[in-house]
């Protein structure tokens, strides 16, 4: 079948179904966004991957719905078909199939209301992204000096907040700073007051706490402590905060970004500073204390000092003993070696030795000349002239070395010869 060219016009685009169903799906995500359904659930379905399916519908229309896995806490009770619901969550397309559907990101039964809706899913956000972080909270000082309020001038938690403070701690500084707590544009003044305290300013002293109160009313009354621009702010502060809004059943995002929630204004202010009554009990009790414990020292020291002292005139009449002894000992021995007697001593025995002497020469003498005979007796028989008045002779080169052996001769040497009754001389031939 030809198709005839003039019926189309000739710059029209030929999509692919890919490219046409991506367009229609970028037209759905940005016209629509995240939007709020009511209706119905059918045909739920919980996959293996922990993603879940069903369609949600009324008596006119259903669409396609989709949660996946992480992107809700665990829901109170499991789903089921019939079950009336609100939904909240982006319009998209899924490619594949060319259908559009809803990815949930907030589910709740049906009449429950879009405020608790709105606020757990800023909850969630903001845990999240770490706000409500335990390990950012910072510790109160235990003294503050000066604090910083930031409520409205008129309302009575002010009141409340004054009274306790002015009774507890009578010399705390207080910088209000009064904002609207209801209506609209009261978050963006919250928002503002605690950026002004918190940062340094020439018109006052830095301050040490920031507190952050209201009191109770429903949700709808203390929503704008639920807004994201308070809770940045809170989590934004260089100084501490402490928020106080609603009644002790009363929650708000302020709550959990705060460094300390105190359940009511006038609980905060007993929180913030300590009672001065209080404080100058425990300092009578300290110094009570102190005293107490100063006197058991000083008895104790004193108890020490005696014993200490017993024991050193113990120590010292043991040395003195010691040395009184050891000084007798010395007297006998220096007694029994006394000058005289040493003198005594030693005269003696020099005039022994002087007799010794005197008597020893001629015995020495005499005892010298029988040694010296019976030695020259000895020499006789046995000295050289004895010996070549047997036979022997004595032979000596020029030099006067004695020959012993034949080696001992060259040919041409001149050799000298001893023998008993004289020398001669002879040539080695």
């Amino acid at each position: 079948m030809r198709v005839e060219t003039d019926l189309f016009p000739q710059t029209a685009k030929v999509f692919t179904v890919g490219e046409l169903t991506r367009q229609i799906r970028g037209i759905l995500e940005t016209r629509f966004g995240a939007v709020w359904v009511q209706g119905e659930i059918s045909n739920y379905k919980l996959h293996p991957s922990g993603h879940q399916y069903f369609t949600l519908k009324d008596a006119r229309a259903q669409i396609a719905c989709v949660i996946f896995r992480n992107t809700m806490p665990p829901l109170r009770a499991p789903l089921a078909d019939g079950a009336q619901v609100q939904v909240y969550g982006n319009v998209s397309v899924f490619e594949a199939r060319g259908q559009y559907q809803l990815s949930v990101r907030i589910l709740q039964p049906r009449g429950l209301g879009l405020l608790q809706a709105k606020f757990e899913a800023l909850k969630r956000k903001l845990e999240a992204e770490g706000l409500f972080d335990p390990a950012r909270k910072r510790d109160l000082p235990k003294f503050p000096r000066r604090i910083g309020i930031v409520t409205s001038s008129s309302g009575a938690a002010i009141r409340d907040i004054l009274n306790v403070l002015k009774r507890r701690a009578p010399s705390l500084q207080i910088l209000i700073n009064p904002v609207r707590v209801q209506g609209v544009g009261a978050a963006q003044e919250i928002a503002v007051a605690i950026r002004e305290l918190a940062m340094p300013n020439k018109n006052w002293s830095p301050i040490d706490v920031i507190l952050v109160a209201r009191g109770g009313g429903s949700i709808e009354d203390l929503w704008e402590f639920n807004e994201e621009i308070v809770a940045r702010a809170i989590f934004d502060s260089a100084v501490p905060i402490v928020s106080a809004v609603g009644h002790e059943i009363d929650f708000t995002i302020c709550d959990f970004v705060a460094d300390l929630r105190a359940p009511t204004p006038s609980a905060a202010a007993e929180l913030i500073v300590p009672d001065i009554a209080d404080l100058r009990r425990h300092m009578d009790n300290c110094a009570r204390a102190i005293g107490r414990e100063l006197f058991n020292r000083v008895r104790d020291a004193q108890q020490r000092l005696d014993h200490a002292r017993a024991t050193l005139q113990r120590c010292l009449a043991h040395k003195i003993d010691g040395y009184k002894r050891s000084l007798l000992h010395i007297a006998v021995a220096l007694q029994a070696r006394s000058p005289a007697r040493e003198l005594t001593l030693r005269r003696n025995r020099l005039l022994d030795f002087h007799r010794r002497l005197v008597a020893c020469p001629p015995r020495l003498l005499e005892n010298a000349r029988q040694r010296f005979r019976r030695i020259e007796g000895i020499l006789r028989v046995l000295g050289p002239d004895a010996t070549l008045r047997r036979g022997y002779s004595i032979t000596r080169d020029t030099k006067g070395n004695l020959i012993r052996t034949v080696r001992d001769v060259r040919p041409r040497m001149k050799i000298s010869t001893r023998v008993s009754d004289g020398e001669f001389s002879s040539e080695i031939l």
